[in-house]
């Protein structure tokens, strides 16, 4: 089960673009990763648990993506190696060919033309792309993801803990998860005599 998110107004060149399209558009192969490891959690499909993801669901996914992330762990497995396995694989480079091929990303550096982010830029503007797949799974807790919410404790359910673990997880393997980074020592920006 693949949602297919339409773009308002008159038909663009090349039709619709699925979640995934628009997740390579917003952030490159790991956000299709990501935006396919949420997807999964919130139907159910994968559980989250201690930065690992396991196989819960009976669903068989349609989506090469989805089904590559269900593939990639078999067993419990953490959510960064699954990420990025699936982040660099065939289906994800599929996606960037076509996306090529629709003149929505450049050839050479995969990255979004002017065409692209004015394509992305009107579905998210007409609410037609979810958060996550915009901003990565930070997106679904407002503040940082690593401290929640701003202000607001919510009695946060099974997969709004698991999301918010997912999102620590990922902080922590971006080297964004401390508030004391800055105070761990190494090098300063000191300006000494050298």
């Amino acid at each position: 089960m693949t949602r297919t998110f339409r773009r308002g107004g008159t038909g663009g060149a090349g039709g619709d673009l699925d979640l995934y399209q628009y997740a390579y558009l917003a952030g490159g192969g790991l956000r299709v990763a990501e935006s396919a490891v949420v997807s999964l959690t919130e139907r159910g499909t994968l559980s989250l648990g201690a930065a690992r993801l396991r196989v819960t669901g009976e669903e068989r996914p349609e989506h090469p993506v989805e089904l590559a992330v269900v593939v990639a762990c078999p067993r419990s497995k953490p959510v960064r190696e699954v990420i990025e396995s699936v982040g660099h694989s065939s289906e994800v480079d599929v996606i960037a060919r076509r996306l090529v091929s629709l003149g929505l990303v450049r050839r050479w550096r995969r990255k979004p033309t002017r065409a692209g982010r004015r394509r992305l830029a009107d579905a998210a503007s007409a609410g037609q792309v979810p958060a996550y797949a915009l901003r990565g799974p930070a997106a679904l807790v407002p503040g940082s993801a690593r401290r929640g919410p701003l202000d607001v404790h919510p009695a946060l359910g099974d997969l709004g803990r698991a999301l918010t673990r997912m999102g620590k997880a990922l902080d922590d393997d971006r080297g964004h998860g401390t508030d004391s980074s800055a105070d761990a020592g190494g090098f300063g920006g000191g300006g000494g005599d050298w």
